[in-house]
This record gives structure tokens, sequence and C-alpha cells, in this order.
């Protein structure tokens, strides 16, 4: 324990010591320590160098490996992407397909409901003659109906009027010759 200085010791030594020196160069070599200094310099780089070495190479190995890993996974990117863009190609073609499929059917199916819509217009025209004729046919049968039975009743009232004895004779005999000679 006697070899063991203590820190006010020291303290005081090196207060006394610098009151006494001044600052300077000191150019003895051994006094200095730099050959001691120098020592322990080189052993350092050397062990350092060791170690740093190891150390760099290892992160040096995960630093190409990380962007190795980062090349494949540009490539897989672009491959995909690649492949994403030809499938958007396809898809677009596919839809402009049935774009003009879509245009094309409609166009047809327009011009279907149009004819089927003249059919249907002339069938309603014909249809709609007919059911004027045949009200005509109907209108004209009553007409002469009623022409006739007005007729009939004007003939009737005028043989009433004029019908007599005698002319009721003659047309009874006249009605049997005629049934005789059809006998």
């Amino acid at each position: 324990m006697n070899n063991i200085v203590k820190i006010p010791q020291i303290i005081t030594i090196l207060s006394e010591h610098s009151s006494e020196h001044k600052f300077g160069f000191n150019s003895d070599i051994f006094e200095a320590n730099v050959i001691n200094i120098l020592l322990l310099l080189f052993g350092l780089v050397y062990v350092l160098k060791q170690f740093l070495g190891s150390s760099l190479n290892a992160r040096q190995i995960k630093v190409l490996a990380a962007i190795q890993e980062s090349e494949e996974r540009l490539e897989q990117a672009s491959a995909r992407l690649s492949e994403s863009e030809k499938q958007l190609a396809q898809t677009q073609i596919i839809i402009d397909q049935i774009k003009k499929e879509a245009q094309l059917t409609a166009g047809k199916v327009r011009s279907s409901i149009l004819a089927q819509g003249q059919l249907d217009i002339e069938r309603l025209a014909m249809t709609g003659k007919a059911n004027i004729e045949t009200a005509e046919k109907q209108i004209r049968r009553q007409i002469q109906q009623q022409i006739t039975f007005l007729a009939l009743k004007r003939v009737t009232l005028q043989l009433e009027n004029q019908m007599n004895s005698e002319m009721q004779l003659r047309i009874i005999d006249n009605n049997i010759a005629k049934l005789g000679d059809q006998l």
C-alpha cells in the first residue's frame, strides 16, 4: 500500500513541479516517454486494425448482401410491374372489345325495336282499317235495314189507304193462279 500514491499527494507534487518549471519542449526522449507513447500507439493501431478490419469486413459483407437482396427485389418488382402492365394492356383490349360489342348489340337491339315498332304500327293501322270497314258495313246494313223498314212502313200505310175490297180480291186471285201454275 505504500506504492499507492494518493490523489492529494499527486496534486501537491504537480503543483510544486509546475511552479518550478515552465512549459516547453523536452528534447530528452527517455524522459518524455516518447518511445512508450509510440509503442503504445503502434500496438493500438495493430490491434485496432485487426479488430476494426474484421468488423468492417463483416459490415461490408452485410451491406453487400443487403444491396444484392435489394437488387433482387428490384428485379422481382420490375418483373411484376412488367407483367401487371401486360395484363393491364390485355384488360384494356378486352374492355374495348366489350364496348364495341355492346355498341353493336345496342345498334342491333335499337334496329330490332324500331322494326318491331314499325310492324306493330302497320298491324295496328291494318286492324284500324279493318275495324273501320267493319263499322262502315254495320252502319250501311243498319241504314239499309232502317230504309227498308221505313219503306215497308210507308208502303204498308199506302196500301192500307189505297187498298179496297176489289184490289184485295185481285191480289188473292193472282196469288192463287200463280200457285196453280206451279203445281
